[in-house]
């Protein structure tokens, strides 16, 4: 029995199909079907149910899935501590990132990251906040790069910046002109909002829910930027964060407007699993990230 073998293992019992976990593992179908037969054969017990429709794992196979995952966390755990111990800032880390972070953040920060940092090979993964903490937990994600939110507690983190959100409305609409508005002022407005599993959606609808807002039912948006593309064309208006407006402040069809305080904000923060012996490194890369993004707020 090897760690391959368990990786292997834990795959399958995540995707539940053969060819899934195979290309989860970068090997072939037949390969990765191999290495859990000579697992069970090893082991003397079936772990699998092999139907011509789905798989099946039995009981004893998950309880030994479930303890093959924290292995490969306690093996991934030694090599972190070795690291972190030879240089702190070098090698392989993986960074999630939320959908209403990613594109905005990314090109303001990477270049100062791999002048500071050009010993660390970053790999950058995008998804929603749900699936990157999954991921976090499982161990394929070293840290993330996202807005915090209650019920992150069992988490370390360092605050990276307050990001302030900000009012877009259509060229045409009743607050064009406008330097400042008060949240309050949005009372019956119809708000424009991302979809379900955004968490941008949440906070953004507290606020406007507060000021006595309403959501437009009939439309959620898959991205910040169709967000924008409807409200230049009349659709209602919506929140958007700092950092994904305009340097120039500048969108055809749109107006950008600041609250006055105090202003709605998210605070956005480097996550990591608490006990992770890679601190050093998420110092480092904090301290970066804060000091970029906090001259461009400013």
């Amino acid at each position: 029995m090897n760690l391959r073998d368990l990786e292997y293992l834990v795959a399958l019992q995540e995707l539940k199909h053969f060819r899934k976990a195979a290309e989860k593992c970068f090997v072939s179908q037949p390969t990765l079907s191999g290495q859990i037969r000579k697992l069970e054969d090893e082991l003397d017990v079936i772990l699998i149910e092999r139907t011509s429709r789905k798989v099946l794992f039995t009981p004893a196979g998950d309880q030994i899935a479930d303890q093959a995952r924290t292995v490969l966390l306690e093996s991934k755990a030694i090599k972190e501590i070795a690291k972190s111990y030879a240089s702190p800032t070098a090698g392989a880390i993986h960074i999630g990132l939320i959908p209403t972070v990613a594109p905005y953040l990314l090109p303001l920060i990477v270049p100062s990251m791999k002048q500071q940092f050009p010993d660390l090979d970053m790999y950058l993964h995008e998804n929603q906040t749900n699936e990157l903490l999954k991921q976090l937990d499982e161990g394929e994600l070293d840290c993330l790069l996202l807005a915090y939110l209650p019920g992150m507690e069992k988490y370390g983190h360092i605050e990276l910046y307050k990001e302030p959100l900000e009012l877009i409305i259509p060229s045409g609409h009743r607050f064009k002109g406008r330097d400042r508005v008060d949240l309050s002022e949005l009372r019956g407005e119809k708000v424009l909002m991302l979809e379900d599993g955004h968490c941008l959606r949440d906070q953004a609808m507290d606020y406007c829910f507060t000021a006595g807002a309403e959501e437009d039912q009939s439309f959620k948006a898959t991205s910040l930027e169709t967000l924008r593309h409807m409200i230049a064309a009349d659709a209602g208006v919506t929140l958007l964060p700092h950092l994904a407006i305009p340097r120039t402040r500048f969108t055809e069809g749109v107006e950008y407007i600041k609250f006055v305080e105090p202003e709605p904000t998210r605070k956005i923060v480097l996550l990591y699993r608490k006990g992770s012996v890679r601190r050093p490194c998420f110092n480092d890369i904090a301290q970066v990230i804060g000091k970029k993004v906090m001259a461009t707020i400013v």
